[in-house]
């Protein structure tokens, strides 16, 4: 698997007064989408995440997002260790998805610009 690069997660109570400061501090600005009832901005290695308690709580688990080349390789190399794949691989807006929890018990989202099809 090759492996780009890694964001953090970071909830937030207010995204755009959050958007604001990791504007400044990455010198980058920020990309805006919607999954499900939660709004995320991408700001440099950030990933700003806002929305309902109920479906943050559940991202919380999830350490970091791993960015791949291709995520059916990193499947393939999450199998051969013994991660357990908790969701996906499933498309997004800008490519697909998938959940792994490997085995020492650390959840990540892995993540490619693939587009389905």
């Amino acid at each position: 698997m090759n492996i780009l690069g890694t964001s953090l997660r970071v909830c937030v109570d207010d995204l755009d007064a959050s958007i604001a400061v990791y504007e400044r501090l990455t010198g980058q600005e920020a990309v805006r989408f919607q999954r499900g009832g939660v709004k995320v901005a991408a700001v440099g290695c950030f990933f700003l995440m806002s929305g309902p308690e109920a479906e943050l709580s559940i991202l919380r688990r999830i350490a970091a997002t791993v960015a791949v080349t291709d995520v059916d390789e990193a499947l393939a190399d999450l199998q051969a260790v013994g991660a357990d794949i908790i969701a996906g691989p499933v498309p997004t807006p800008i490519g697909r998805n998938l959940v792994a929890r490997h085995p020492d018990g650390s959840v990540f989202e892995y993540v490619d610009r693939r587009r389905p099809g």
